[in-house]
């Protein structure tokens, strides 16, 4: 049977405007050659900080938090099953370091591991098949209906060739994509069942090098990166002791399109992440110790 439709998640705190955190976070925008735009929210208070959080930017992988609620719309509907078995065919491939794309052809695979590679590795060809058996359309039709006026999937959607011109697979806003988050977080997005798990998908991520390499490990965070060259992105939920806050960061029109660790918009990521968590918990003071940054895993490319 279906899932039962999702509850109004319980209201938060009206938004407070924090200017001394906003200009503080744009110091740091500063240190970025490119365009920067950052979400924050204290969610118990509603402290609030914001700079270009209404603007238009490329999701790169964050793209995949809509893809994951549409898969777990199109379960409620009854038109998949978590636990049914997939088949893999050699068409499906989307060049890059993805394990999915290793598969032999006619692979048999449980569809819930392939939402789970989506998410934690970060699996294009998980995500393009995953898009594909949702459906693009489907999947922005549900943004639209739920108030999300920027964030739309593009890539292999008609109609939508222009914006993928404009911002590749995907667009949104900071705050959007934040917003997106809390609502799974208050098991308001599908349905309280469906936001509890897609919340244990991001909470299981393979990528930590960035925002939450700036995180205590016994704290619990859900999040999703995002990068192409010119774009880097991340959308963080801290389950914080004194209280949970999210962020959401995006650059674009980067000149620094490397890879590597000292890359601006990593760099960018990892100092709002730190600071968050100086600002929200200064009770509880942490840095990673140096040498984590070299067990991390590395980068692979867009």
């Amino acid at each position: 049977p279906a899932a039962a439709a999702a509850v109004a998640p319980a209201a938060r705190p009206a938004e407070v405007r924090d200017g001394a955190l906003e200009a503080r976070l744009a110091e740091l925008a500063r240190g970025v050659d490119g365009d920067v735009g950052i979400y924050v929210r204290h969610l118990p208070t509603g402290r609030t900080a914001a700079l270009r959080a209404d603007e238009s930017f490329p999701t790169a992988s964050l793209v995949k938090v809509p893809i994951l609620v549409g898969l777990f719309d199109a379960v409620r509907e009854g038109r998949l099953s978590m636990q049914q078995t997939l088949v893999f065919r050699d068409s499906l491939v989307y060049p890059g370091a993805d394990l999915v794309a290793q598969l032999r052809d006619s692979a048999r695979v449980p569809l819930a591991k392939v939402a789970m590679h989506m998410i934690t590795t970060s699996d294009n060809t998980a995500s393009l098949w995953l898009q594909g058996l949702v459906g693009g359309a489907r999947i922005n039709a549900w943004l639209a209906a739920h108030g999300f006026d920027s964030t739309r999937v593009n890539s292999r959607v008609p109609g939508r060739e222009a914006a993928r011109a404009r911002f590749g697979w995907g667009q949104t806003t900071p705050r959007e994509m934040a917003r997106l988050v809390t609502l799974i977080r208050d098991g308001g997005a599908v349905s309280r069942a469906a936001s509890e798990e897609m919340y244990r998908h991001l909470t299981r991520i393979y990528w930590s090098g960035e925002a939450l390499s700036q995180l205590p490990p016994w704290v619990q965070a859900a999040s999703k990166q995002g990068a192409v060259d010119r774009s880097r992105s991340e959308v963080v939920l801290v389950n914080a002791p004194s209280g949970d806050y999210v962020f959401a960061v995006i650059t674009k029109h980067q000149r620094d399109t490397s890879y590597a660790a000292e890359n601006q918009g990593y760099v960018l990521l990892r100092q709002v992440s730190a600071l968050l968590w100086r600002e929200f918990e200064p009770g509880r003071p942490w840095t990673p110790d140096p040498a984590a940054a070299a067990l991390k895993p590395g980068e692979e490319g867009p």
